[in-house]
């Protein structure tokens, strides 16, 4: 087996697995259709890069080959738009988006300028002779700087997601933050690898050149495993947020700053409190903080700024803050102690047993089981 058949093995096998995913997200029956097709879009372009290994393209189909290989000019703003419509339930394509392909335009005009009136031959010469063209160089240059900007935008987009969850909503977990932070992670290591094997590719080491390229390509390999195995075993993963939500701290910029200073005993404070002790609105598991600002007739803006500031929590703190005194009062009391404590935290507006614990153990110190024991 030569080098190059090694490579094209592994290319093919890639683009194989990347065609069948991209096929399988455009095709599958989901609530959230745009997002699977924009990431399917995304697999696509990067099954379709590894064509760019091969010699056979290279000296038949130049331009295409060239075209091919600009391609990753487009992925990272299209994986950044899948983070947004992930992050966000109001997303939506628009005309705009399209100025994300201007890195691929103006890559494609340097690529042309680089190679225009060239013989076919000659051109595969030189591409070969990569320490030559200062434009290659510039071209990836640019890749891997656009790489890691998009990457940085798609942390920021997530972590300003988390925030408005946090803020707005009392669900106990945030499905899609663990999934994303996963995929950023892994696409930020990928790429610092690709940034190796580009340093080698600009040097005269052909044979760590290649062997870079092996391992690369046999990552992305066992990335679209993991794409695939994610998929199959959690295919409604996602619940995002509304992106017309605004932080708090956004918020408190258009009001004056004595409104949002401390007062722990401030009216609104005791009537927002004394609601969520009587009515118990926290036992619903969905609750949000727009259905809160309803019930105790306070505007969301005003209540937000109540709740993180005058108050110092989150939302979604907040909202925990009763279910776990709820929890605790059920866990006190001889006559409910037959109630399992998986029974209890959906009984107290939890939904999983992994967060109950965790909220449970922050604000008393003890597992549940633990505290069970000490009240009897």
């Amino acid at each position: 087996m030569t080098d190059l058949d090694l490579i094209n093995i592994l290319s093919i096998l890639s683009l194989f697995l990347g065609l069948l995913f991209t096929v399988f997200l455009f095709t599958a029956k989901a609530k959230s259709r745009l997002t699977n097709r924009i990431f399917g879009i995304f697999m696509l372009l990067s099954a379709v890069d590894n064509i760019f290994v091969s010699q056979v393209l290279h000296e038949n189909y130049f331009s295409l080959s060239q075209a091919i290989a600009l391609t990753v000019f487009l992925q990272l703003p299209i994986f950044y738009l899948y983070i947004k419509s992930v992050c966000y339930s109001d997303f939506r394509l628009k005309k705009t988006h399209l100025l994300h392909a201007i890195p691929y335009v103006i890559a494609n005009l340097l690529a042309l300028s680089s190679y225009h009136g060239i013989e076919a031959n000659s051109n595969i010469m030189l591409l070969s002779d990569l320490s030559q063209p200062l434009k290659n160089k510039l071209i990836h240059i640019m890749i891997h700087v656009q790489v890691f900007s998009y990457l940085l935008a798609a942390f920021l987009v997530v972590r300003r997601s988390k925030k408005l969850y946090l803020e707005n909503y009392a669900n106990a977990s945030i499905p899609y933050y663990k999934w994303l932070l996963q995929l950023l992670s892994v696409l930020f290591v990928l790429h610092l690898f690709a940034v190796l094997k580009n340093i080698y590719k600009f040097s005269d080491d052909d044979a760590i050149y290649y062997w870079t390229r092996v391992v690369l390509i046999s990552i992305e390999l066992l990335i679209f495993c993991w794409y695939v195995l994610k998929a199959l075993n959690y295919p409604d993963l996602f619940k995002s947020v509304d992106s017309k939500l605004k932080l708090a701290s956004d918020l408190t910029k258009a009001f004056d700053h004595s409104i949002v200073s401390s007062a722990s005993d401030d009216e609104e404070v005791k009537k927002i409190r004394s609601y969520m002790s009587a009515e118990k609105p926290f036992l619903e598991p969905s609750l949000t903080i727009h259905e809160l600002a309803d019930y105790v007739k306070i505007p969301t803006k005003d209540l937000s700024i109540i709740i993180n500031h005058k108050m110092g929590q989150h939302f979604f703190d907040f909202v925990n803050e009763f279910r776990i005194e709820e929890a605790a009062t059920i866990l006190k009391n001889p006559d409910m102690k037959e109630l399992t404590v998986l029974e209890i935290l959906y009984e107290v507006g939890f939904n999983s047993k992994s967060s109950f614990n965790t909220a449970f153990k922050k604000y008393t110190g003890l597992t549940p089981t633990a505290y069970r024991k000490t009240a009897f």
